[in-house]
């Protein structure tokens, strides 16, 4: 019998202090350090828009980065189930982020637009229709309370070339 409860841990340290710590909002930097289990610290920031370095990670780049990689590890998973060789496999994801006079805010949505190539021209619909499947098993996007759509592109490799399928 598996677990069915999976800890996840990290640990961040706020790396800004100028000297005079938050003693005015001009007066520090947004600059952090992220970790988890002696993996390589990830130095990240708030967004430009919010006085952060646009060189670092920011939390917004990141939760897109877990839907995407969520979505193509699921999807991956479901064609090796299923038979199909996929060779390659990118993603350029965007979010709509909307702000409020409060200065709150919260994604409005996040589309993924997956190119996938596979060896096999008769496998192009199946491999599409995974898309769904992969949607409905990622585990990131269960956990957020915002549309995630999955605009898929599907090519099988032709002699050296692809040739493109939505």
């Amino acid at each position: 019998m598996s677990n069915k409860h999976h800890q996840y841990n990290t640990s961040i340290e706020w790396t800004g202090n100028r000297g005079k710590g938050t003693s005015g909002y001009r007066l520090y930097e947004r600059s952090y350090d992220l970790g988890s289990g002696g993996k390589p610290m990830l130095q990240g920031s708030a967004d430009a828009t919010f006085r952060g370095d646009a060189s670092k990670w920011n939390p917004e780049d990141m939760l897109l980065a877990a839907l995407s990689s969520c979505h193509m590890l699921s999807y991956l998973h479901c064609c090796a189930d299923a038979g199909i060789s996929v060779i390659s496999y990118t993603d350029a994801a965007g979010g709509t982020m909307e702000l409020a006079s409060d200065g709150s805010g919260h994604f409005t949505q996040v589309v993924l637009h997956p190119q996938v190539t596979i060896t096999r021209a008769s496998s192009i619909a199946l491999a599409q229709e995974l898309h769904h499947k992969a949607h409905e098993l990622c585990f990131i996007a269960n956990s957020v309370n915002f549309p995630v759509r999955c605009e898929a592109t599907v090519a099988h490799a032709v002699a050296g070339k692809e040739a493109n399928h939505a």
